[in-house]
């Protein structure tokens, strides 16, 4: 159980990917976990979609190996397309369809992609990073689906948690999964026992990788005491639900105040006329660093940045707010369809 099975490369979104050393046991708990929970729809008769590679971990544990393991059938799609993936949703009657964000904006905002299409849809499950509440209720709203989100990385074979179905809330990664211990630490490693005060969430358990390849010093630095340093910053609320602000490396310092990007992007997913956004920090000589925004625009849909600014303004504190803003015909993605936000730091 404890041999290598898998050397998953993480994604590199914030720099070189390394590879990440998953033993069977890791892989097998994954997907035995994940084909325990409860579904509308019998395990054995799944017919799930599969739009992410293979080689990512939420492809190859959440799709491939949990449908495997259960019974169920595979729909494979080389590469995502919004209208191309509905057509093959109703010709096969799918009614588990698995993604990241982007998949469903992209579903949500296409002209010919009708609720008739996605009918036969009885879950859908999305990860890989953070689902805008906005985009997951219009979803939900439009198609009668029922989004759950959970959290995981390539590093934690991917499942660390997930929200319970019948008690999910938006905006939420849910609960750690059986057998997972989650914590917050502070930037001088601190534990942080504060209901919604913000961490690096580190976990522990059967999930946690056995290193990286060939790296040791990384694997030090990621793992210490069994804990897996994420990388990402969240809170907990008092029913033990937790939320990701930010990763933290993409946090902006703007003249000494934190400003967590997702919360940002939150708002401008409110927009109408805003299909994709992220922000990033950009050098400036007095705060240090300025809040930039780049979006794309919904077909049809027209904006300017100036209206984008005064948007965000209403909505945010002062120094939140973006003061740039940039609009480009679509964001740069990688193969699981994530935005790569190093691209557009330049």
């Amino acid at each position: 159980p404890d041999d290598t099975a898998v050397i998953l490369y993480t994604s590199g979104t914030t720099g070189k990917p390394k590879g990440a050393e998953l033993s069977h046991f890791n892989l097998f708990y994954n997907a035995q976990w994940l084909t325990n929970q409860p579904m509308p729809v019998a395990l054995d008769q799944a017919v799930v979609m599969v739009v992410l590679p293979l080689f990512h971990s939420f492809g190859q544990t959440v799709m491939q190996n949990s449908t495997l393991l259960a019974g169920g059938t595979l729909v494979l799609m080389p590469r995502f397309d919004p209208l191309g993936a509905a057509q093959l949703i109703a010709k096969h009657k799918v009614n588990v369809f698995a993604g990241v964000p982007t998949m469903y904006f992209a579903l949500l905002h296409h002209a010919e992609v009708t609720p008739a299409m996605l009918a036969t849809l009885g879950q859908c499950l999305s990860g890989g990073a953070a689902m805008p509440v906005e985009v997951m209720n219009a979803f939900d709203q439009k198609f009668g689906t029922d989004i759950l989100e959970g959290f995981g990385l390539s590093e934690t074979s991917p499942v660390a948690s997930f929200n319970p179905r019948g008690a999910k809330k938006a905006g939420s990664i849910g609960k750690p999964i059986w057998g997972i211990e989650f914590r917050l630490v502070d930037a001088g490693g601190a534990l942080v026992t504060e209901t919604g005060k913000p961490g690096e969430i580190c976990i522990k358990g059967h999930n946690v990788m056995k290193g990286y390849y060939k790296k040791p010093e990384a694997t030090a630095e990621a793992i210490t005491d069994g804990w897996f340093r994420s990388g990402d910053i969240g809170t907990r609320d008092a029913d033990g639900y937790y939320y990701i602000v930010d990763r933290k490396k993409d946090m902006i310092i703007r003249g000494g105040f934190n400003v967590y990007p997702r919360e940002i992007e939150e708002v401008l997913y409110g927009h109408p006329a805003v299909a994709e956004a992220a922000v990033i920090g950009i050098p400036h000589e007095s705060h240090g660093e300025e809040v930039k925004a780049v979006i794309a625009c919904k077909p049809g849909h027209a904006t300017t940045p100036d209206e984008i600014i005064a948007y965000c303004k209403e909505k945010l504190a002062a120094y939140k707010y973006p003061r740039i803003v940039e609009i480009i015909a679509a964001l740069p993605k990688g193969p699981t369809g994530k935005i790569l936000k190093r691209e557009l730091r330049g």
